[in-house]
């Protein structure tokens, strides 16, 4: 089961090449492709959908200022709230209809249900949690869940140094569809061919954008892309008559693919699925009209890695592509760095790396989550903490997996507890509570998952750098 949340079309095209992942395996027998807001009541689909690009629009510093302040990690600790709960029932009543033996979210508000989900013992399947966009943000971080997916090798540093264990943690790339059916090659001495993407609704700045190419002096072809905006195309049409013979109009297309892989320079938006898209086609970036947080910050690392550039206002959109044009090799150079980062195969790697992977989830407690927010916010890694409020972490032994993140000062209720004589801990079904506001019943419920006892040793984390994978 994939489950998404319609916020833009990233999430939903994350799902998708998921599920066309999963056609390429023999062990999956059946998909089912739920967006959780579509089947929650409409005025919470319309606040968390329309209500987010209404602020994109009209309010983009209190869009980055909600960003900022979701950032830090578990911050959002303890159950859903009582409106998302009441909305998540029929998503609910849904799992329960298809009964999956593995869930992956490409959205963080069906990761936080089935966290809850896990530890009540509503479900029992194996939860992937995949990240959209190449820099991580602390409200995709829940308190169950198998693996944890995340676009790149940084992110997964930066869990691991806050205490999540490397065994739960992978580097794979943002999942994206791949094509069939590859562009025809490109003949030597043909002009750099730029493709402009208004995004799936139509973004108003590709007029500008257009308008300012107009006036570049490099050779080159266009094709526009407007989404579903058909007044917007139709007044690009209208601007471009005079070099027709340069520019190509569309509205939507399921062409993009190959569209990608035709162009040699991409204008655009940094959404995460768009980017990783770009990068897995070898298709360098030029930056225009980000959203606060997000892209911004996807494009932020897009930057780093030489694969675009980011122009800040329409008004210098043509100097800025023939700057990249003219000066030689500087195309050629960010195509390589774009090729270079790109992870075609992320979809694929994920689908792996769960139902390959660990059978019992990762529980991370209160405590735990509430020391992980605190290192973070004083500027420490978990490693430097010391003292009742240290991380320790508890390994199954026989799969040699993490099963759960507590405080030093929990694993005290636990050894007098669950101590066998000769100082082994072996968690075990029908020994009641160790600590109540440990939640314990689900604690051992989401570990044990079904079992009558599991042996489990006790590590400390690990004063090195993460060992890379």
């Amino acid at each position: 089961m994939i489950l998404s949340a319609g916020v833009g079309s990233g999430h939903n095209s994350a799902a998708a090449a998921v599920e066309q992942a999963c056609a390429a395996r023999p062990d999956v027998v059946e998909v089912l492709v739920l967006d959780v807001l579509q089947v929650s009541s409409s005025l919470y689909r319309d606040v968390l959908g329309k209500g987010y690009f209404v602020l994109v629009e009209g309010l983009p510093w209190l869009i980055e200022w909600g960003y900022d302040a979701s950032d830090a990690p578990f911050r959002r600790r303890g159950p859903i709230d009582p409106w998302t709960r009441m909305n998540a029932l029929p998503v609910v009543r849904a799992i329960k209809r298809f009964r999956p033996t593995a869930i992956v979210c490409t959205h963080f508000l069906p990761a936080q249900l089935l966290a809850s989900l896990l530890l009540r013992g509503t479900v029992s399947a194996k939860t992937a949690v995949v990240t959209t966009d190449y820099d991580f943000q602390g409200l995709w971080l829940t308190s169950a869940f198998h693996s944890l997916f995340v676009a790149r090798e940084e992110g997964r540093v930066e869990l691991t140094a806050l205490g999540l264990p490397p065994d739960r943690v992978a580097a794979t790339g943002i999942p994206i569809t791949t094509t069939q059916h590859p562009a025809s090659a490109r003949h030597a001495g043909e002009p750099p061919e730029l493709l402009v993407s208004a995004g799936a609704k139509g973004g108003d700045y590709a007029a500008a954008v257009v308008r300012q190419m107009l006036h570049m002096r490099s050779p080159f072809t266009a094709t526009v892309v407007c989404g579903q905006n058909k007044e917007l195309r139709r007044r690009i049409e209208r601007l471009v008559t005079p070099a027709a013979n340069r520019f190509r109009v569309l509205g939507f297309t399921e062409e993009m693919p190959q569209l990608l892989h035709q162009a040699d320079l991409f204008v655009g938006k940094p959404g995460g699925l768009t980017a990783s898209e770009c990068m897995a086609a070898g298709l360098p970036m030029v930056l225009v009209n980000p959203i606060p947080g997000q892209e911004v910050r996807n494009g932020d690392y897009l930057m780093e890695q030489g694969a675009a550039v980011r122009c800040n206002t329409p008004a210098t959109i043509g100097w800025k592509i023939d700057e990249v044009l003219r000066e030689p090799g500087r195309l050629q150079r960010m195509q390589a760095a774009a090729q270079k980062i790109g992870r075609p195969n992320a979809a694929v790697d994920v689908l792996a790396g769960l139902l390959d992977g660990p059978s019992r989830p990762l529980v991370v407690t209160r405590a735990a989550q509430r020391t992980i927010l605190d290192a973070s916010q004083r500027l420490l890694v978990a490693s430097d903490l010391t003292g009742p409020t240290a991380l320790v972490r508890l390994v199954d032994e026989a799969t040699d997996r993490t099963v759960a993140l507590l405080r030093e000062e929990e694993l005290a209720d636990l050894q007098q507890r669950y101590a066998t004589p000769s100082g082994d801990l072996v968690l075990r079904n029908g020994q009641g509570a160790f600590l109540l506001r440990w939640e314990a019943r689900r604690f051992l419920r989401a570990i044990l998952r079904g079992d009558s006892e599991v042996p489990v040793r006790v590590e400390g984390l690990s004063t090195s750098p993460p060992a890379l994978p």
